[in-house]
């Protein structure tokens, strides 16, 4: 290992939600910017009463708080990746998409968090209108999962051919790739992920790991896509590296509290 001190590294920002459990959200997003050497900034756009049993309470920020705190990390930090997770409602959504439009902010990362992983919507349907038209347009890296992936290509997906099918009319959107995840399908699918990027339609699999406990999935890969774009890395790099990291994490997933534990981002660190 290099023990060479970096005093600038790469920095990125995760404009989303705190979960007070510290599994999912920007503290999974700073947890896994952190394991990959780059420096984290955050956004809160609301704040969560969560635990490893569930969500108990959601509290959103007011549009102008979250227009100031990406602000004042841009204005003087500067970002060279920036991810959003959840947005809650539509005035977030419009607040968000000004603040990237205005700043000039690349290298996007977009977890549309508009469904659960089991299909329970999370936003208002307004709220997914704006996201579809307004944000996805902006996103380098679009990553829908299954039931998110359904509602933005208008068709139900069961196999592998669906997921590709869906891919391929997402991108129609707007954005310049879409990750279709598979965690929420079945059998051999579970975790196949399909990508294109109007020219490449890849199958993306890493190795099946069995465990209950993975919470805050979606975010860490989102995250870590966002820290390998922050280091340089192509699109379909980045969300290679990053479905790797991933399985790590979920390899060194931790059994805390009595239901759905966080994967182990800082799995190094216990060893």
């Amino acid at each position: 290992m290099s023990n060479t001190f970096i005093s600038n590294p790469p920095v990125a920002l995760t404009i989303a939600g705190s979960d007070s459990g510290g599994g999912a959200g920007i503290q999974a997003d700073l947890r896994t910017f952190a394991f990959h050497k780059v420096h984290g900034t955050s956004a809160i756009t609301c704040v969560t009463a969560q635990n490893t049993l569930g969500v108990t309470r959601v509290d959103g920020l007011p549009s102008d708080a979250i227009a100031a705190q990406i602000a004042a990390v841009v204005s003087d930090i500067g970002v060279q990746a920036v991810k959003t997770g959840m947005l809650l409602n539509q005035a977030i959504i419009a607040t968000v998409v000004e603040q990237i439009g205005a700043l000039n902010l690349q290298n996007l990362v977009v977890d549309p968090v508009m469904v659960s992983r089991t299909g329970s919507q999370l936003i208002a349907d307004e709220a997914i209108a704006t996201l579809r038209s307004a944000l996805i347009p902006l996103a380098t890296v679009l990553t829908p999962n299954r039931y998110e992936a359904q509602i933005l290509a208008g068709l139900e997906i069961h196999t592998l051919a669906d997921m590709q099918v869906a891919a391929q009319r997402i991108y129609q959107l707007g954005a310049r790739s879409v990750l279709v995840k598979g965690g929420g399908m079945s059998g051999e699918l579970r975790g196949v992920d399909v990508w294109f990027d109007g020219q490449q339609l890849e199958i993306l699999k890493t190795a099946m790991v069995n465990t209950s406990n993975t919470h805050g999935t979606g975010c860490t890969l989102s995250a870590a896509i966002a820290a390998n774009l922050a280091l340089g890395n192509a699109p379909l790099t980045a969300t290679r590296q990053a479905k790797d990291y991933v399985t790590l994490a979920l390899k060194h997933a931790l059994s805390i509290g009595q239901g759905q534990g966080p994967v182990g981002h800082f799995f190094p660190l216990l060893q």
